[in-house]
Order: structure tokens, then sequence, then C-alpha cells
């Protein structure tokens, strides 16, 4: 499938924030650790969900969809503790079932995930989280883990990995004793999951912060617990109005997560108006970068959270071709985030790509409209922005990519004035 779109047009209207695709993906394997019934809502509507679905319908879940956004899940038995292969791949997520899966049958086999093709992703942090609550890890082309208890320990990851945080929270909640998590990451999908497991009934404090302690149970129950927004799609929305001169509300944004993502557009002349959980981009932006202090060249860098979030450097890489001035993007944690910019480059941007990590971008500049292959969600969707704002045409190809992770994204834009459609 692929996107032909036509830019140059501003975008109005209201649009809703669907739920956070990284939230849903570990509640949705959390759903492992009891045997009562658990409803997930503002679920999105989006292949990764349909994917891990599928997955613990394998593993013996009985999966019931309520509404478009709600199911229920019950996890009577698990029939089985391997993750098929073919879904694997074609998830990052797969490698969440390590934990309860561990938690509650004492093994675990995995094949390596998939997911975005953004450069190495690094699993030990998983494994060693693992096995110091005493798991024992075999690699021989897939990863099989086993357990006859799994008992409390001090942790300190070596990296602030979201999903190896989630990974440890899910196998600790039921192991014995306590269990300290240093180092830990405490993204708003990481605080999704506790606030759903201490629903549950488990004993996890410092949520929010990069110390979990977490007092091991021996059961957790049934609940319903509901998705907080997906700040990187209320991100993306806040850079495309920006860039086609739009006027956009944003329901559902839920800008106590903006915090860091605020500063980092008022460094590219770009502002919002906020009332509850409802925010609105005006038109009229200046889109004029804001010099560092003494007249320096600013820059926009990824940090674990608080900090900026890297899943949005690709959306502000295309942002900044918009406005006047010079910045740097840096983007940290993968090395080959960046290369979807020679794109950009062959559609006109002014951007000197520095190493894999970062790019110089100068602004404004005329897009033009060009045939474009996604790499993976937040790079596509980039790509998406670049179309709208760009003169004449563009295709982009390989849009199973964007639809990853932006529930009827054609749609959505439609409904907004784009000049969208989907092709097959």
């Amino acid at each position: 499938m692929r996107y032909r779109i036509e830019g140059g047009f501003p975008l109005k209207g209201t649009i809703l924030a669907k739920g956070n695709k990284n939230a849903a993906l570990p509640c949705i394997a959390a759903c492992l650790l009891t045997d009562e019934e658990v409803v997930l809502e503002n679920v999105p509507d989006i292949q990764d969900v349909r994917v891990m679905l599928d997955i613990v319908q394998y593993l013996g879940v009985q999966v019931t969809r309520l509404r478009k956004d709600s199911y229920r899940l019950k996890t009577t038995d698990i029939v089985t503790s391997e993750i098929p292969q073919e879904k694997a791949k074609l998830i990052r997520a797969s490698i969440l079932f390590a934990g309860p899966l561990l938690a509650r049958t004492g093994k675990a086999v995995l094949s390596p995930p998939g997911g975005d093709v953004i450069g190495r992703r690094r699993l030990d942090t998983h494994f060693l989280a693992l096995s110091a609550l005493g798991a024992r890890v075999e690699i021989d082309g897939v990863f099989r883990l086993t357990a006859h208890r799994l008992v409390g320990d001090e942790i300190f990851l070596d990296e602030a990995s979201v999903t190896a945080t989630e990974n440890a929270i899910m196998a600790a909640v039921l192991a014995e004793g306590t269990t300290v998590i240093r180092n830990a990451a405490s993204e708003p999908h990481v605080q999704d999951l506790c606030h759903m497991l201490n629903q549950m009934g488990a004993q996890i404090s410092g949520i929010g912060s990069n110390v979990l302690t977490i007092e091991g149970v021996e059961r957790l129950s049934g609940t319903t617990f509901a998705i907080g927004s997906d700040y990187m799609e209320v991100g993306s929305f806040i850079g495309l109005a920006a860039v086609t001169r739009g006027d956009v509300v944003i329901e559902n944004a839920d800008p106590q997560h903006l915090r860091m993502t605020k500063l980092a557009f008022g460094k590219l002349g770009i502002y919002w108006e906020q009332e509850g959980r409802t925010i609105h981009v005006p038109a009229g932006q200046s889109l004029k970068v804001v010099p560092d202090l003494g007249g320096a060249i600013p820059k926009i860098d990824d940090a674990p959270w608080p900090g900026f979030p890297a899943d949005l450097t690709s959306i502000m890489t295309v942002v900044a071709t918009q406005a006047e001035g010079t910045i740097l993007i840096h983007e940290k944690m993968f090395e080959s985030r960046m290369f979807f910019v020679d794109k950009l480059i062959e559609m006109g941007a002014r951007i000197i790509l520095c190493d894999p990590h970062r790019a110089v971008v100068s602004g404004p500049s005329r897009l033009r409209g060009s045939e474009l292959t996604s790499p993976d969600v937040r790079a596509g969707m980039a790509m998406v922005i670049a179309a709208l704002c760009a003169e004449g045409e563009s295709l982009i190809h390989n849009v199973y990519q964007i639809e990853r992770g932006y529930e009827d994204l054609v749609e959505r834009l439609q409904h907004l004035g784009a000049r969208i459609r989907k092709e097959s």
C-alpha cells in the first residue's frame, strides 16, 4: 500500500488523540499475570496492537472486542510459553512476553523481535534484569528462559530501557520478596503499566521516578484500565499543523506529558494554547528559530524521560526545515534513525548530516513532492508531514510501517482537509 499526497494546503479542524501504543502493548502482555478478566480501554486500533492480540490468543488468552478501542482479556490457562516466530518478527514488543511468561509458567521461548529498522536495538538489559531475579537464559537462535522461582533483588539497569524496565516490573510483581529497580525508565507508558498492575493488586512504589520498589505478591486480580493518550501522536499533529500553516485543535492531548516537547517546539517558534486536556495550535506561527544566549545555534536533543522523546526527533527534523534559521538535531539512541534525511534533501531541504546521530538543519526550505519509502513508524510520519507541506504530489511506499503506530491516519487527516489517499 502507498499514500498519494498533494501538498501545500493548510490543515484546519479538530482531531482526537488516540491511546498510547507504547502503553497498550505492555498492558496487553501484563494480562498474562492473572487468571481473572482484564478490560483495556482507549486501545489504539493499529497493526502492532493487532499482532500483540494475535500472540496472546496463541498463548491461550480469550480476547473479546467490546468496542473499537476496548478489549476484554482472560487468561484461564497459558497453553504454551513459546512465541511463534512469524509473529515475533513483526513487532519489537514481542520481547515483552518474557517477564509475564516467566512469572506465570517459569519459562519463555522467544525469537528475536522485529520492529523499526533504526539500527541496533540491544536486548542484553532484558536478560540481565531477568537473570537477577533468578531466570536462566540460553541462546541458540532463539531465547530460552527458565526459572524454578523468581526472587526479588536489587537491579541496576545498564541502560534506562523502556521495554527492559517493563519486563523486569512484570516479572518482579509475582516474585518472592522485594525488588528495587534503579536507572529504571519512567516514561508515561511505563507509568501506565505500573498503575494498571497496582490496580490488579501489585505493590509498586516510585512510579514516575527512576527508582522503582516492588513488593512481590502471590497473585494478581482482574481490573479495568484506560490507556493514556499518545503524546508521540500529539507531537506529530502539532508539527503537522504548524508547517502547513494550519489551525488545529487536538483533543485528549494530555498536556502534562508535553512539557519538554513544548520547550523544543518553542525553539522553532511554535506555540500552542491549552485548556484542560485540549491543545489548540493556532495559525500564524512565527516558525523562526530562537537562538541560544549570545546568538549561538540551538539544538534539540533526545534524552530519557522527562527529556525530549527520541521518537519525535524525526518529526522535529522535518518541522525545522520550515523554520527560519539554523538548528542542530541530535538523536543519540539509534544509529540509523536519521538516515531518512537523504529523502528530505532530495525534496529540497537544506540539511547537513554530520554523522549517524546529528543533523544541522537550515530553513526555511521549499520542499518539492517526491517518491518516498517509510523506513519506520516515526520517520514515515515525518515523511507524511513533509509531503503535506511540499509543493506538488508525493508518493509514500511501505505505509504499513506508519500504520503500525497511527490509527486511521488517512481518514483523520482528510477530516482536517489534507489531500491524501491510500492506494494499492
